[in-house]
């Protein structure tokens, strides 16, 4: 699959209060984590742990954790700890900096 990311990627997130919530689809057990991009507003994001146990989710909050450059507390997976699918809850950070922050990602990813 083929997921283009621009500058003008707007994340598909709603402020509730001071948290910001995604969608992420994660695709476990790969190779290493990678932000693969952006599509129809959901995020497709790589991860190495396998989906056992909780283990790829541990690993996606960590990830997530270090991509968004928070601290592990202010994400929670709200919806979908059993699917690919899932609604992230992140305290924090407004849906520009989301977008800024992944968009990083991804362009450093590409780079090297």
């Amino acid at each position: 699959m083929n997921y283009t990311v621009t500058r003008d990627t707007i994340i598909n997130a709603r402020m509730a209060g001071e948290k910001s919530r995604i969608w992420i689809y994660v695709h476990p057990g790969a190779h290493r984590n990678e932000v693969q991009g952006e599509k129809d507003g959901v995020w497709y994001l790589k991860i190495a742990a396998p989906p056992v146990k909780g283990r790829a989710n541990q690993e996606l909050i960590g990830f997530l954790s270090d991509v968004l450059q928070i601290a592990k507390s202010n994400l929670t997976i709200e919806k979908g700890l059993s699917s690919k699918r899932k609604l992230i809850s992140i305290s924090g950070l407004t849906p520009e900096q989301l977008n800024t922050r992944f968009n990083d990602m991804t362009r450093q990813q590409r780079e090297g």
